[in-house]
């Protein structure tokens, strides 16, 4: 491996995003019917955190959804994308070039927490219903920024409170990998958002150009608007461009809350899933996607900070999460929102965007994947 990608390739795939096109057939595929899964471990509450492993090939990939419960759109192509690998053939390219380590959902108790406002939501989301039944982990059990500190650390060290055991079952499957990986993707959402939004691993920045330009072109072409912030390398977000920042870090994350005079939540923050892949070696291109469940105009056309559009909507989403709580005037909520230019973003494009993330950082590992 040189620079991060994959020497003496050859294969019948050209150069450009093509697997990317493998999108349908993949957003067709049953969650149902997929290869059996691997028992990795248990959730904090007893259930099950299952993933599985398929493929043979050089490129070793891992795929993780769900750290954020409150975020559903990832584990639904994580199932889509296990249940179509299990139905190739063994000599497809997708399998006997590729190795896939995917986890759907990270996050088990957390999916049971909200499933009130995500169940039997095929194309989009519902504003009230978020609004009143969204629950998000806090700082310390945030299973992105939950995983072991080292060997040393799985939830045994004396006077340590340990990591969470999702994460502690991810971390020794990792470990058993025969490698390196070359590509991590950990698929996000947000709630709101101008559009989609791509972070990508800072050693990366540069040689992720051809990248940023397919992403950006692929949303343009799908008619949305990127989202844009600038924050100014706080918690580790340094903007690249509209629509892309580097990923962010526990150390930022802690050096962020100890600025603010918060030692305590500072010192909950362990690696993330970016650094944990980071650390077992080599030099992974790590991806985070963020899509928006509900789509913000305007925001981003002044990135700020603050972005005064931006702070709008915040303070109108406050105001209706505070009606929902006290009155859950739901129709009422649902219409302001309308009025005020709020739209659900389409599951589909949004299983369709991620997908597009991974392939290509796919082919941009393998240097497959050109500028033009």
């Amino acid at each position: 491996m040189s620079g991060g990608g994959l020497e003496g390739r050859g294969g019948a795939e050209p150069e450009g995003a093509v697997i990317e096109d493998r999108v349908d057939p993949i957003l067709a595929s049953d969650p149902g019917h997929a290869a059996p899964a691997r028992a990795l471990g248990r959730s904090a509450e007893g259930r099950p955190v299952e993933g599985f492993l398929l493929g043979r090939g050089k490129t070793r990939i891992s795929l993780i959804a769900g750290c954020h419960a409150d975020e559903p759109v990832g584990p639904r192509l994580l199932r889509h994308l296990v249940s179509y690998l299990s139905s190739l053939a063994v000599d497809d390219p997708l399998l006997s070039e590729r190795e896939w380590w995917i986890v759907p959902h990270v996050n088990p108790d957390g999916e049971a927490r909200n499933r009130a406002w995500q169940k039997g939501k095929r194309h989009a989301y519902d504003l009230a219903s978020y609004l009143a039944y969204a629950v998000r982990e806090l700082p310390g059990d945030d299973v992105e920024f939950c995983f072991p500190r080292g060997p040393e650390d799985l939830g045994s060290t004396p006077g340590d409170l340990g990591s969470r055991p999702e994460n502690q079952c991810l971390y020794r499957w990792w470990r058993a990998s025969s490698g390196p990986f070359h590509l991590h993707v950990s698929l996000h959402g947000m709630g709101f958002g101008a559009g989609p939004w791509f972070l990508i691993e800072p050693t990366w920045a540069e040689r992720a150009e051809p990248l940023r330009v397919f992403l950006r072109k692929r949303v343009e072409a799908m008619g949305y608007a990127l989202h844009d912030v600038e924050r100014r390398g706080e918690k580790g977000f340094f903007r690249l461009e509209r629509g892309f920042a580097t990923r962010p870090d526990s150390r930022h994350m802690r050096d962020h809350f100890l600025a603010k005079g918060d030692p305590d939540t500072a010192a909950r923050f362990r690696p993330s899933s970016m650094e944990t892949i980071r650390g077992l070696g080599g030099d992974p291109l790590t991806l985070i996607s963020e899509l928006p469940l509900f789509l913000t105009p305007r925001v981003g056309e002044d990135p700020g900070p603050p972005d005064p559009e931006a702070e709008r909507w915040k303070k109108r989403v406050a105001d209706w999460r505070r009606v929902m709580v006290a009155e859950g005037s739901a129709a009422s909520v649902r219409e302001d929102a309308h009025r005020a230019g709020l739209r659900s973003m389409p599951t589909r494009d949004q299983l369709a965007l991620q997908w597009a993330l991974i392939a290509t950082g796919v082919e941009l590992v393998e240097g497959r994947f050109g500028s033009s």
